[in-house]
């Protein structure tokens, strides 16, 4: 046999040996309904959530007397989520993990812009997007703030999906999705993709530092402390309420929009399949103490 030939049977020989030590070393995902493999292969958000899904959650939000008809689609949805996909957003934890994430986010969504009420067609909890921004306000949201000041004639009332209200709030998430959202807050109520970002960065974005975001709530990222414990603060759903909203809807037992949250969380778990059997626990924060507080009429977004 030439030099040739044996340096090739060499070659050959080598290649198959590291195919072979890659091939048991693959890393085996599992893609059942609960994660339960050693390397969890997690969906992206649009085969967790179709445009079917996305219909039955908000059924009323084009009706003629809704308040934002043409404004709030899935397409702007998929496409602002898929700028968080690699941070986690609805891709956590395996399937279940992910549709507990997504009802939750959007129960939220929905409790905040429901124009539902107990006698209205097709149910309250079917009125979700029926807003895109906060109707006839009676100020302009605009606070003294030396890092975001108010743009002239500028107006900061409640915008989005999840609604937000003031300058330095404005301000503050505009910087995190890299949109001006203090010189151009009108940019929420005009755009459905930036609205559903702006709403994604603040599950996605804890209000202070040390402190959990509402992603890492719904997805088990988040170990109470001991004051925590104190505080009745535990995993669940009812501590996304506290962290998004919990100045004002916590720790004073039955508060209706804090109800509400609950219900549109329990209800569009049973349209995505998934059951309010599997909701978890803590599913409100009536007996929680506030992480943040409100001390004046200043909301907590």
């Amino acid at each position: 046999m030439g030099t040739g030939k044996i340096c090739l049977v060499a070659f050959l020989v080598l290649a198959l040996s590291v195919n072979f030590s890659s091939a048991k070393k693959a890393k085996i995902c599992d893609r059942g309904w609960e994660c339960k493999g050693e390397y969890c292969c997690n969906k992206t958000i649009s085969e967790v959530f179709n445009v079917d899904q996305f219909e039955s959650l908000f059924p009323k939000r084009n009706t003629p007397i809704a308040h934002a008809v043409g404004f709030w689609d899935y397409h702007s949805f998929i496409t602002a989520a898929a700028l968080y996909e690699g941070i986690g957003f609805g891709t956590t934890g395996g399937m279940l993990s992910q549709q507990q994430e997504l009802a939750a986010f959007f129960g939220h969504i929905a409790a905040e812009t429901t124009c539902g009420y107990g006698v209205a067609t097709g149910g309250p909890l079917a009125w979700g997007l029926c807003y895109k921004e906060e109707m006839s306000p009676d100020q302009f949201y605009c606070d003294q703030s030396l890092l975001y000041p108010c743009a002239p004639g500028a107006s900061y009332h409640g915008r989005g999906a999840l609604p937000v209200y003031w300058n330095y709030n404005y301000g503050r998430i505009g910087e995190g999705i890299k949109v001006d959202l203090l010189n151009h807050p009108e940019y929420l109520a005009e755009n459905a993709t930036i609205a559903f970002q702006a709403a994604i960065w603040q599950w996605m974005t804890p209000t202070k530092p040390k402190q959990p975001s509402a992603h890492d709530v719904m997805v088990g990222k988040w170990v109470p402390t001991k004051n925590d414990t104190a505080s009745f603060r535990l995993p669940g759903f009812g501590m996304t309420i506290n962290v998004l909203d919990g100045g004002l809807e916590c720790g004073k037992g039955d508060v209706e929009k804090m109800d509400r949250r609950v219900s549109h969380y329990l209800h569009f778990l049973d349209l995505m399949g998934v059951g309010q059997q599997n909701s978890g626990l803590n599913l409100d924060c009536g007996q929680q103490v506030p992480l943040n507080p409100v001390t004046d009429s200043t909301s907590s977004r």
